[in-house]
């Protein structure tokens, strides 16, 4: 079930590159507000709260860290599950079907833990960061536009898009960021 929402915009901070908030914006309302809210990402999203509820900050240190190590390491358990994933197969075909647009794309849940991801992330929570803290943080239907950055893999303009996912009641349950290459749009 789709839930029209407007998303709130909370702008980057103001700098010389502020004329990609409004394509950026733009292309999350009209491509990825159509479907983040999809029952396989909804569903995925509740599932992992469920099974994080208890987790302390002990908890999600450890796991961070583990998955961190994974990154550097040729035996990455942690990492092909969640890419193996349902969430995860979801958003690489979405990347696939950007025609370039989207660089990245990754969906967290209630803690900024991982959910899914169309490609390795270098840590598993992003609870600590302005993409998770500006949207999932705020608040429903909000959305984050962060600054401009050079892809150093690709030499592409690129900026980071966050916006918090709800449930069908409305109620926070997420957040999907997306790395939006903007040479493509």
């Amino acid at each position: 079930m789709f839930i029209a929402a407007t998303y709130a915009f909370i702008p980057a901070p103001a700098n010389a590159e502020e004329a990609h908030v409004a394509p950026v914006t733009a292309f999350m309302k009209e491509k990825v507000a159509t479907w983040v809210q999809d029952p396989t990402i909804v569903n995925a999203i509740k599932a992992q709260n469920a099974e994080h509820a208890n987790l302390k900050d002990a908890d999600i240190d450890a796991l961070d860290k583990k998955w961190r190590a994974e990154v550097q390491s040729s035996d990455q358990p942690m990492i092909k599950a969640v890419l193996a994933n349902d969430v995860s197969a979801f958003l690489k075909a979405k990347q696939a079907d950007s025609n370039g647009a989207i660089a990245e794309v990754f969906v967290v849940d209630n803690k900024g833990l991982n959910v899914g991801q169309s490609d390795i992330t270098s840590d598993y929570w992003q609870g600590d960061e302005a993409k998770f803290k500006k949207t999932f943080d705020v608040g429903p239907n909000t959305l984050f536009v962060d600054e401009v950055e050079k892809d150093e893999s690709t030499q592409a303009l690129q900026s980071q898009v966050s916006m918090t996912i709800v449930d069908e009641t409305g109620k926070a349950i997420g957040a999907i960021t997306v790395g939006v290459n903007l040479d493509a749009l």
